[in-house]
């Protein structure tokens, strides 16, 4: 199975560009700010997450987990670029997991599969 199109409400899409793309570095998939939708992709995936503009779609909400080769690099990583997360990384079944929240309160996290790595 694979992923369809993850949607988070935005109460600034200017703000969640910036936050996406700066930040986080996802490149930009499509901008349709005026029909108020962006799009981000995550790596080569055809799923994107779309922010929606909540002054034009007023219902909406989330969580999405991101899949990374090591959440402790990349904890420190974000954590250097001042991005504040909800704890420290945590171990899961699979590996490590973390999570945080972007500017408009939708939770999101990075996990990896590092224990799954260690069999091999």
């Amino acid at each position: 199975m694979e992923y369809d199109n993850f949607f988070l409400p935005s109460g600034n899409l200017k703000k969640g560009k910036a936050f996406y793309q700066d930040l986080l570095g996802l490149q930009v998939k499509f901008d349709f700010s005026d029909m108020g939708m962006i799009a981000f992709k995550v790596g080569n995936n055809e799923p994107a997450i779309i922010l929606k503009d909540t002054s034009k779609f007023p219902a909406s909400k989330p969580t999405i987990w991101f899949m990374v080769d090591d959440v402790q690099e990349e904890y420190g990583r974000l954590t250097a670029k001042g991005l504040q997360f909800l704890s420290e990384p945590f171990p899961i079944h699979t590996g490590m997991a973390v999570e945080f929240e972007d500017p408009f309160g939708n939770r999101l996290g990075l996990t990896d599969y590092s224990k799954s790595k260690s069999k091999h």
